[in-house]
């Protein structure tokens, strides 16, 4: 009786593990000179870039360096519109409706939209 009481608390514990891992969702929506914007956890503006395809990063080495992916951590689940891909370096990036996030490093603080229109227009704020 004793191991089937643990065995059922390991179970409950678990399940409730595993909804709290995927009850946060990656991203949180932001206050931008151009409206709501998706931001990482603290609060940088997120981006996409155009020569991404659904679900692949094009954007890697020097590229990567100015616009670091919205790595996922082990552990972390797909839901809903948000998506886990896998880079060419084989890390783990967060997605948005397929297409890949970054945060851009010249922007400072929360509210900054300084890669908005960067590479001709090639990278966009990420919006809800």
């Amino acid at each position: 009786m004793k191991s089937a009481s643990i065995c059922i608390l390991l179970v409950v514990a678990s399940f409730a593990a595993v909804s709290a891992a995927r009850a946060e969702p990656p991203t949180k929506t932001g206050t931008t000179s151009k409206g709501a914007t998706l931001t990482d956890q603290r609060g940088m503006s997120l981006y996409t870039f155009d020569k991404d395809k659904d679900d692949k990063s094009a954007c890697n080495g020097p590229c990567a360096a100015n616009w670091p992916a919205l790595k996922a951590e082990a552990g972390e689940q797909a839901s809903g519109s948000f998506t886990i891909i896998t880079r060419d370096d084989g890390s783990r990036q967060w997605a948005y409706k397929s297409k890949p996030l970054y945060t851009f490093v010249k922007d400072q603080k929360p509210g900054d939209i300084t890669g908005d229109g960067f590479l001709n227009g090639a990278w966009h704020l990420a919006q809800p």
